[in-house]
């Protein structure tokens, strides 16, 4: 009995190193943009259960797209926050990336449907737009899923579907890999349709965050059995 109990206590010690401090959902770092609910709404868009988000990067007055990059670069998949004005009404919008960011002049292109999971939304409108699939007409229109350059802020899609400005000012809509083909050339943001360039809006704030699943508690408890059986094999080892 001593031997289980310590084999019991062996377990829970490394469960507990393993088990993420945070609660699900949490925004970690703290927003200024986001709340719970509209968390949930994002949560609910991924589909991949809850989630919780870091922080890693907040506009501050002066920002360029260097310095975006310098935080967002080479940090996995991430969720984009953007507050857009056009001086009167007020759009939260953003975009999930799959994919790292980078500053390397590229695309990152997804010829196959099963790697078209970004997509962009706007949560005042509770609107979300995933990337067209290949079996459209035009097989290549979802492809282009984000553009990465040092030159300009977060980047999605080939239409210019949801950019930032280099400067870090503005933020412009105009679909094409994403959406409802029928809607291609609307706006994102304002639901507009400009012609024949995107209309430029003012950028009001943005946050960049890290998005970390969190395990079911099945996962969890398998995690745990698993680790008692691997303490109980150390401690007949240990007596052997």
């Amino acid at each position: 009995m001593k031997a289980i109990a310590q084999a019991l206590g062996t377990a829970a010690v490394l469960l507990a190193g393993l088990v993420p401090a945070a609660h699900a959902g949490d925004i970690i770092g703290g927003s200024a943009l986001l709340n719970p609910a509209q968390q949930a709404q994002l949560e609910s868009w991924l589909g991949q259960g809850e989630f919780n988000l870091t922080n890693i990067y907040a506009r501050d007055a002066g920002d360029t797209s260097l310095d975006f990059h310098a935080a967002a670069d080479y940090k996995g998949k991430t969720f984009t926050l953007m507050q857009v004005t056009n001086g009167t009404d007020h759009w939260l919008v953003g975009g999930y990336n799959p994919q790292s960011w980078e500053s390397n002049d590229t695309w990152h292109e997804t010829p196959l449907d099963a790697d078209r999971v970004g997509f962009i939304f706007n949560l005042t409108a509770d609107k979300v737009y995933h990337q067209i699939p290949s079996t459209y007409i035009l097989p290549s229109q979802g492809q282009k899923q984000t553009w990465n350059s040092a030159e300009h802020g977060p980047a999605f899609g080939e239409g210019g579907d949801l950019w930032v400005t280099g400067d870090m000012q503005s933020a412009y809509s105009w679909l094409f890999t994403y959406g409802d083909p029928a809607e291609q050339g609307t706006s994102l943001i304002d639901g507009s349709r400009p012609d024949p360039l995107p209309t430029m809006l003012q950028l009001e704030g943005m946050e960049v965050f890290t998005v970390a699943v969190v395990p079911e508690p099945s996962t969890w408890a398998m995690l745990g059995a698993g680790l008692l059986v691997t303490a109980g094999a150390a401690r007949r080892r240990k007596r052997t």
